[in-house]
């Protein structure tokens, strides 16, 4: 597996429940701040799900992904909204409130 990759599940795996953060702030702390789009591969290749909370990682306007690795915007949604995050209708969640960026 690509240490990159590692890398980002690493961090995700520190996103509690209940909050969210993005592809870019990942690529951030990784000191890659421009690999936003290879933080999504990874988390495409989850090779862990239910262990690596990918479900936790939105886009920069707190927007669902259109194609989450396990069963789409919808599943995301159900998996955010059982740990207490609001998803609005059009499949955003508010970053003001429930924002993680404490690496």
């Amino acid at each position: 597996m690509d240490g990159f990759f590692k890398s980002v599940y690493a961090i995700v795996k520190k996103i509690p429940s209940g909050k969210v953060t993005t592809y870019g702030i990942i690529a951030k702390h990784l000191g890659r701040p421009k690999a936003g789009r290879y933080v999504g591969y990874a988390l495409h290749a989850n090779p862990e799900f239910g262990k690596i909370p990918c479900h936790r990682v939105v886009d920069r306007k707190g927007s669902l992904s259109n194609s989450f690795a396990f069963g789409g915007k919808e599943m995301q949604k159900a998996l955010l909204e059982k740990e207490g995050v609001e998803v609005s209708k059009d499949f955003k969640v508010d970053l003001e409130r429930f924002l993680f960026d404490e690496f």
